[in-house]
């Protein structure tokens, strides 16, 4: 099992698991339009939002023994991001990430993604990652290629304004239909 803090490109950065202290932080990240442009409608407006996130991943890794890690510069202690793998709907593992347009273009959501695959397979294998993405979002399915994942799913993005919105479901393997429908939820 990886361990809470794990170096990230030329050492720059480091996996926590998420902690209370990191509220308000993360609800800076997540108000800040600039990192929804792919999803506006996703991003809070209220911290109590951001709390049930943040409660998610905590509850993550109690009860599963990994959710999303919060990513920090290893130097400054300066909240980056976010990224990992969580349950998704008992079937599955999420992998995720979200980054503060500072720490953009930098290999963070690759090497967080490569962490997230690898702890997932430590944890359980028997569930499938998936990676779940919107079609114009290319920067986010070159990383999801770039982790060995396959494109197995292309269809309406449930659950969100844009009715024009695809989501695309890549995984780590084929998914039954089960498993599909569960990513398309």
């Amino acid at each position: 099992m990886m361990t809470p803090t794990s170096h990230g490109p030329t050492s720059v950065a480091e996996l926590h698991r998420p902690a209370e202290d990191d509220l308000d932080e993360l609800h800076a990240l997540y108000r800040d339009p600039r990192v929804w442009t792919h999803l506006p409608s996703g991003r809070h407006t209220e911290v109590r939002q951001t709390r049930r996130l943040l409660d998610g991943w905590r509850r993550s890794w109690e009860e599963h023994g990994l959710g999303q890690w919060i990513v920090r510069d290893a130097g400054s202690g300066m909240l980056l991001g976010h990224g990992g793998c969580a349950v998704r709907g008992e079937l599955l593992w999420n992998l995720g990430y979200r980054f503060a347009v500072a720490a953009q273009g930098r290999g963070l959501a690759s090497w967080v993604g490569r962490c997230g695959l690898e702890a997932a397979g430590e944890v359980d294998v028997s569930r499938a990652v998936v990676a779940y993405l919107l079609e114009h979002n290319r920067a986010s399915a070159r990383v999801a290629e770039k982790l060995g994942l396959s494109l197995q799913r292309r269809g309406p993005d449930a659950g969100n304004p844009d009715p024009e919105a695809v989501r695309l479901v890549y995984a780590d393997r084929t998914l039954d239909a089960e498993q599909l429908a569960a990513a398309m939820r």
